[in-house]
């Protein structure tokens, strides 16, 4: 079958798929930047709820409770991790701890996420790209 396959048509085939893993990677790319832009949001809606809990330290919980349920990236936290966990999350995550690590104390403690939750995030966001996709038949 390989012999059959004429040099100019195994080109067009790579551009195509050169550019459908492009499509696939700026899918991913403008997922990540909605997942920054709106990062804990509810640190300025919620401000007074916000500022309420941490005036205590964090000894009253309802805010943060709360934060945890409505952002995807608390994904250390049982009640933070949302059942369609992604890769997306997994990347907001990491930047979450690093930029506040690096911030508050110049320093970032050693990440730890458990096996099964990375690849439960890993097949989720192959469900994710997958339900994106949009074959069509070019003969059609």
């Amino acid at each position: 079958m390989e012999e059959e396959v004429r040099k100019e048509d195994l080109r067009i085939a790579s551009i195509q798929h050169r550019n459908d893993v492009r499509t696939g990677m700026d899918h991913f790319a403008q997922r990540i930047l909605r997942a920054g832009e709106s990062h804990d949001s509810d640190k300025l809606t919620g401000l007074d709820h916000f500022h309420s809990d941490f005036k205590t330290g964090f000894k009253k919980t309802g805010w943060y409770d709360n934060h945890r349920k409505v952002n995807r990236h608390h994904i250390d936290k049982e009640d933070g991790r949302a059942t369609d966990i992604n890769l997306i999350d997994v990347l907001e995550h990491v930047a979450d701890i690093v930029m506040a690590g690096m911030a508050r104390s110049g320093s970032v403690y050693d990440v730890k996420i458990p096996d099964e939750v990375l690849q439960t995030a890993l097949k989720n966001t192959v469900e994710l790209l997958k339900s994106q996709v949009v074959v069509t038949d070019k003969d059609a």
